[in-house]
């Protein structure tokens, strides 16, 4: 079955994909890049989870999903670089002054890996990136030289995986992540 990629409008499936099992436990939800960090730091419990469904509801909606057979399989968080907390990062540059998008977070459910689940949320983020205008896409993702990365960690994906789909690296950052620096990979997009 083909793995279809679409915008997170869906609450009950972004929940599915990062949501905890337990509604009022203090998990990320794929917020820690996309709020203030101020704002992330003090929502406790339930309130992550009332966040994200006011973002599933807002256009841009917070990400893609992907879907197989119906199931909601994967996430990529991708939203405009300047509403994210990447917008004043010191550890990761910005290239120029254009408006890119981010590309920050990219989960497959267990039992669904080793599909290529990873590589058709990166072109769906792209995908929907461009249908909203934005001239290019970044991500900044381990550059691991194909040493195993901790699953833990490598939701910010390969440096592999964004040059399989296109991208070049575009600068070094001075973020590390599991013991592997990070760059900045970025896809020249142009408009629909």
């Amino acid at each position: 079955m083909a793995i279809e990629v679409r915008p997170a409008t869906t609450f009950e499936d972004v929940r599915a994909l990062v949501g905890p099992k337990r509604p009022d436990a203090n998990v990320c939800w794929c917020l820690s890049y996309r709020i203030p960090s101020k704002l992330n730091q003090s929502l406790q419990g339930t309130e992550r989870g009332e966040l994200v469904k006011k973002l599933v509801g807002q256009d841009p909606p917070p990400g893609v999903l992907a879907y197989d057979g119906g199931e909601p399989v994967g996430w990529a968080a991708v939203h405009p670089r300047a509403d994210t907390s990447f917008a004043g990062n010191r550890k990761i540059p910005h290239v120029d002054s254009l408006d890119v998008w981010s590309v920050w977070c990219i989960r497959v459910r267990p039992g669904h890996r080793g599909k290529g689940i990873s590589h058709a949320l990166l072109a769906g983020a792209v995908d929907f990136a461009r249908s909203y205008g934005a001239p290019a896409v970044e991500g900044y993702p381990v550059d691991n030289a194909g040493a195993k990365v901790d699953l833990t960690m490598a939701y910010v994906g390969t440096r592999k995986l964004f040059e399989d789909a296109g991208f070049t690296k575009a600068a070094d950052t001075q973020s590390v992540l599991n013991g592997f620096p990070r760059v900045l990979m970025r896809l020249e997009i142009g408009t629909p």
